[in-house]
């Protein structure tokens, strides 16, 4: 993440998104306008097939076929090539999804060390910002657990770890906490808010639990394929 860069942390104009099924034409998104300020965070809330994921994977730069401008850290991802769109996703966003996705052949640390040495970090600077990030989340015991030996609770702290590990500017959560009871749920999203705003990193989040939703700094509503 890098301190020179002003203005919105992700900056939305336009946005659309259609699918084809057979001779019908679906509209997911319909004109999306959103900013987000760096140190943010946001819910994006809506029912199940609202569109929800879909954005997500547009800021997030993870399939083309949309229409429409996304700035993210002041950089237009229309005007970039795959190297550009590779590079962004690597340096200025994070991710965490309802499934956590770890390396299951890697214990706890290793799942966080991983994407700091593809980031160009070396093997000691990446262990200690593994380790840091892994005991803010009350993991400091269990860092050399493969993901099998972990709570779904405790994976999904890896994985908001390992999201956080090369200091994002933009980190993109899809129902982060969806997977978990509801108990386990409170006090992980609880510990995501607080590391994300120690990191000082804006965020994403998608949810249709207005409780959880409650607890940001920002609630937009998708509906019919537009924010309100």
């Amino acid at each position: 993440m890098s301190d020179s860069v002003t203005g919105p942390a992700l900056a939305v104009r336009g946005l659309k998104r259609s699918f084809r099924q057979g001779d019908v034409t679906i509209d997911v998104l319909r004109g999306i306008d959103l900013d987000i300020a760096p140190g943010e965070i946001v819910a994006l809330l809506g029912p199940s097939g609202s569109g929800k994921s879909t954005l997500l994977q547009a800021v997030g730069l993870l399939e083309g076929g949309f229409e429409g401008s996304i700035r993210i850290a002041g950089e237009e991802a229309s005007k970039l090539d795959n190297d550009g769109r590779t590079r962004i996703r690597r340096d200025e966003l994070g991710f965490v999804y309802q499934f956590h996705h770890l390396l299951p052949d890697f214990n706890a640390a290793e799942n966080v060390v991983i994407p700091q040495l593809i980031h160009g970090a070396t093997n000691e600077d990446a262990r200690v910002r593994a380790e840091a990030l892994l005991s803010a989340l009350g993991l400091g015991g269990r860092l050399s657990h493969r993901p099998s030996q972990l709570s779904g609770g405790e994976q999904q702290r890896v994985a908001v770890a390992r999201a956080l590990a090369n200091r994002p500017r933009l980190v993109l959560a899809d129902e982060p906490t969806g997977n978990l009871d509801e108990a386990t749920a409170d006090i992980v999203f609880g510990e995501f808010l607080s590391l994300v705003r120690g990191e000082g990193s804006a965020a994403l989040v998608a949810t249709h639990n207005e409780r959880i939703a409650a607890k940001m700094d920002r609630v937009l509503r998708l509906h019919e394929g537009h924010i309100e």
